[in-house]
């Protein structure tokens, strides 16, 4: 396989970020950005948030949900985990759900009091403030993104970064774009508190959900990658721990962080609770999203899908409409993997995990049901032999009960009979096999 056109890619890319990167910036900046490209480095995402239209359910309480603005006069403190480290970093913001424009007055970064996840405090001492064409704020039109200037911050691998940012007229209507399912804290003021030490006042509320941030990028050596994986709300973390960061893929993450072989691949969450491959619900579908939240991220060398449950969960349990969500699910995996390899990408792909409901719960698992079962396992044996996948990790095996196989192993089960437990992540974790990372490192044929 040539890389001759992976190389030409990377050498215009580079030329481009360069000449962006000296446009309005200090000359300290851009020398230090100049000093990193002398080293092969390139921008690569060492954090991820799927963008989602915030549903009515999830808007923020009043007052912060005003009859015409959401967030008018607002700061909101956000705390996320980077999978790598960087010297230099950049922050997106995206208006993708916006119908109208969304105006950003201030953003700064800085590190969270004691390094804590979901910390309404920073450590003063390491507050930045972010700008965009060397001014402070900016407009995002709707459903653009935006990415800050290059900024000079030290992220270390798996630790926390505070982002603040201020709404001084809010976004008209209700139509935000946001991350609900954050499974860490977030703070909301009134007034502009980006540069406070401790987000205070009257005004102040707490939640589980992230707004407008879609990515954090670093500047990083060449050696440095991406692995995207797309996923639902296993993958987004339902039944891990709020602020704990032990949904599976930070897991697998730790896992690579101890291995000198994979701790420059960042690990980058692409999931949202109640996605599908076929149709929009909670999320655009996957088939729709894939250039957006893989190919168009920055820095991406492996890719993953482990999506589906919820495709055969809201289809009807009947013979003839799981015949047919079966057929159209192989032919949208087909669809996926192809588009993906077009860019040399490998993509792996996991088993679809239980939902049955045992028999002597109180709590019925809505998706259980002998017909839906009969369509898992028509869709695992596929994607275990069908070849379309790079590799295969069989997440089914790994948490399924070996006495009732169509059950989550009740050691493994968060309780819900479709969510792993933290538990049942971390065996995900331990089976994952790094070694596919060095054998997909020189990327797959784009005809396969």
């Amino acid at each position: 396989m040539s890389n001759l056109p992976s190389l030409c890619r990377t050498a215009a890319v580079g030329a481009l970020i360069l000449s962006r990167v000296a446009e309005g910036l200090p000359h300290g900046l851009f020398d230090r950005a100049n000093d990193h490209a002398s080293h092969n480095s390139h921008w690569v995402d060492i954090w991820t948030s799927m963008p989602q239209l915030t549903e009515p359910a999830n808007l923020p309480d009043p007052p912060f949900n005003g009859t015409s603005t959401v967030f008018f006069n607002s700061t909101i403190r956000q705390t996320i985990h980077s999978s790598i480290g960087a010297d230099l970093i950049r922050i997106r913001i995206s208006n993708a759900f916006g119908i109208d424009d969304l105006t950003i007055t201030n953003v700064t970064v800085g590190l969270p009091a004691g390094g804590r996840a979901g910390s309404s405090a920073i450590e003063p001492e390491t507050l930045k403030i972010v700008t965009f064409d060397g001014q402070p704020g900016i407009i995002i039109p709707d459903a653009g993104l935006v990415v800050s200037d290059p900024l000079e911050f030290r992220v270390e691998p798996q630790s926390m970064l505070t982002v603040s940012i201020y709404l001084e007229q809010g976004q008209q209507g209700g139509h935000i774009t946001s991350h609900p399912g954050s499974r860490t804290t977030s703070w909301m003021a009134f007034g502009n508190q980006v540069d406070a030490a401790n987000i205070t006042g009257p005004s102040v509320q707490s939640v589980e959900h992230w707004y407008f941030l879609s990515a954090i990028e670093g500047w990083v050596s060449q050696e440095s990658s991406g692995f995207a994986i797309i996923g639902d709300s296993i993958t987004d973390g339902r039944g891990s721990d709020t602020n704990m960061n032990n949904r599976w893929p930070d897991l697998v993450l730790a896992k690579m962080q101890s291995n000198p072989s994979t701790s420059s691949i960042a690990v980058l969450n692409q999931a949202a609770g109640g996605n599908r491959i076929l149709h929009d619900g909670l999320g655009p579908n996957v088939i729709s999203r894939v250039d957006r939240d893989v190919l168009a991220q920055s820095g991406i060398k492996y890719a993953m899908i482990f999506e589906g449950v919820n495709d055969i969960g809201v289809a009807d349990a009947d013979p003839v409409n799981q015949t047919l969500i079966g057929d159209r699910l192989i032919g949208a995996y087909e669809q996926i993997a192809a588009r993906v390899h077009v860019f040399e990408i490998p993509i792996f792909a996991a088993t679809i995990t239980p939902f049955g409901t045992p028999a002597n719960s109180s709590v019925i698992q809505p998706y259980s049901s002998p017909v839906r079962e009969q369509t898992r396992q028509r869709l695992n044996a596929w994607i275990r032999s069908s070849g379309v996948f790079d590799a295969v990790i069989d997440f089914d095996e790994i948490v399924r009960d070996p006495n009732n196989p169509s059950q989550l192993a009740p050691w493994y089960d968060s309780g819900d009979h479709l969510h792993p437990n933290v538990a049942g992540y971390q065996a995900i974790a331990d089976a994952f096999p790094l070694s596919l990372f060095s054998r997909f490192a020189d990327g797959v044929d784009r005809l396969t």
